[in-house]
């Protein structure tokens, strides 16, 4: 078993299951006796000398349980690229010196795609210049775009949310007599899980959303317009990705606007459901509007899946283990078994960083505006279950650093 402490850190979106991940590690790191800093606001905290003493913070299981529940990252987050390194790196020293300050010899990075960027960095410099500390990546992304796993901590939650969101849009919908339209955009850049997801929203009282556009099939402004004319449904519901793509493969958001790239080299996307809104009306002339989902859909923990908080906390104390048996460079991961189970897994880096796991094919319809059934299957049980949420003046209690 490895000597020394452990560091861990939260990186890139919030969602309402990265604390459960750090629970995880928490609890995991404690029972094997061993010191854990949370390095704040992601590898920042370890360039600045930024930690915190968890184990001062999470010495009673009341706190601990507060931060399975609470949404977001409790010890803040950061969309910080390291640099490439050919020899030594002022970044990356200051790093393991303040690492070495603590005895810190294992770190966990609890992040989507764009984080296990980081791991793989920071690993590779270590074995180039013969640091004494191993690296572990814990997945998170609502996007579920991370390949080596089937599916990832954070977007259970954020797909319960939405479905739950289209159908009470839907219910709005339905009170008037006059046709109209409604768009909700989902978050989904080039990847449209989250969106497939709204299907979940169907039931025996209402066959909302009735036209879903994912970012894996390229849509046409004269096919969108044909599919909806041929849409039966009086109040229509449309399910579209924020990161659809015309023909050209275009970003449908950036048609009307330029807001460039973030840090990571991905386009700063800027309203799809406006856009197609804005066609409805040119060609239907009837009440239509938009509605983004935003932000909501990331850390609605008032109404997270249980299946997603417990996974979540199971793999954070996955990544414990796998480091204290002397891994490194490695991805937690899950992978599905028997009907519904999961069992955690080890990836190697270098195959998931900066690689994305789209829809699939088989959950695609012909139509090219639904999901299949084998999606359905994939999808229903990542959102089952609801946590007990401890209550505060009626709004659920968080707990904050």
């Amino acid at each position: 078993m490895i000597n020394g402490n452990f560091a861990v850190a939260q990186s890139g979106g919030p969602t309402a299951a990265i604390n459960a991940s750090l629970c995880g590690v928490i609890c995991e790191a404690l029972r094997n006796d061993r010191k854990i800093y949370g390095m704040l606001n992601g590898v920042t905290g370890a360039i600045d000398d930024n930690f915190a003493d968890l184990g001062k913070i999470f010495d009673n299981t009341q706190n601990l349980k507060l931060l399975k529940n609470t949404p977001a990252a409790f010890l803040g987050s950061c969309r910080y690229r390291l640099p490439d390194f050919d020899g030594k790196c002022d970044i990356y020293e200051r790093i393991f010196e303040n690492f070495a300050s603590k005895n810190i010899t294992m770190a966990i990075y609890i992040g989507g795609n764009d984080s296990m960027d980081t791991v793989m960095k920071l690993c590779a410099y270590a074995q180039k210049h013969k640091k004494n500390v191993l690296f572990a990546g814990v997945p998170k992304t609502i996007d579920n775009d991370l390949v080596g796993t089937d599916h990832t901590p954070g977007f259970g939650s954020a797909a319960k949310f939405v479905a739950s969101a289209i159908s009470e849009i839907a219910r709005d919908c339905a009170v008037y007599a006059d046709r109209s339209a409604t768009v909700v955009e989902i978050m989904g850049r080039n990847a449209g899980w989250l969106t497939a997801a709204s299907a979940l929203a169907r039931s025996s009282t209402s066959s909302a959303p009735h036209l879903i556009y994912l970012p894996e099939r390229p849509l046409s402004r004269s096919k969108m317009i044909e599919d909806i004319k041929n849409c039966r449904a009086r109040n229509i519901v449309i399910a579209v990705s924020e990161g659809i793509k015309n023909e050209n493969g275009e970003y449908y958001s950036n048609l009307d606007c330029n807001s460039g790239h973030d840090k990571f080299g991905h386009a700063q996307l800027c309203g799809s459901a406006k856009v197609v809104e804005n066609i409805i009306k040119e060609n239907f002339g009837i009440k239509t509007r938009s509605v983004e989902l935003n932000v909501l859909q990331r850390c609605s923990s008032h109404f997270a899946s249980l299946t997603d908080l417990d996974e979540a906390e199971m793999i954070g104390a996955f990544g414990v283990k796998a480091l204290l048996s002397g891994n490194t460079g490695i991805v937690a991961g899950f992978e599905r078994i028997k009907e519904y189970e999961v069992k955690p897994i080890i990836n190697d880096v270098l195959k998931v960083a900066n690689f994305e796991k789209t829809v699939p094919d088989s959950f695609i319809a012909e139509n090219g505006y639904d999901v299949t059934e084998k999606a359905i299957e994939y999808l229903r049980p990542l959102i089952l279950g609801e946590p007990q949420i401890e209550m505060e003046n009626g709004i659920p209690k968080h707990i904050a650093l």
